[in-house]
């Protein structure tokens, strides 16, 4: 197989796997970091940071 073909054959076995098994559990650490986060962010929502500027901090420390 080429490697086109292998990459489209581990795509569509991969697009198979959410079909098959649930989604995991959070636990209650996870939920209620996700329930402040949420909380923080309503209560600020003009509050961000642009994607632009996080990449060019992540790669300038992946540089570094």
């Amino acid at each position: 197989m080429s490697v086109d073909e292998r990459i489209e054959l581990a795509h569509a076995i991969w697009d198979t796997i959410p079909a098959e098994s649930p989604a995991p559990l959070l636990t209650e650490g996870q939920r209620g970091e996700l329930e402040r986060r949420l909380a923080e962010h309503e209560a600020n929502p003009t509050d961000v940071v642009p994607w632009e500027q996080i990449r060019a901090e992540a790669l300038a420390r992946w540089k570094a």
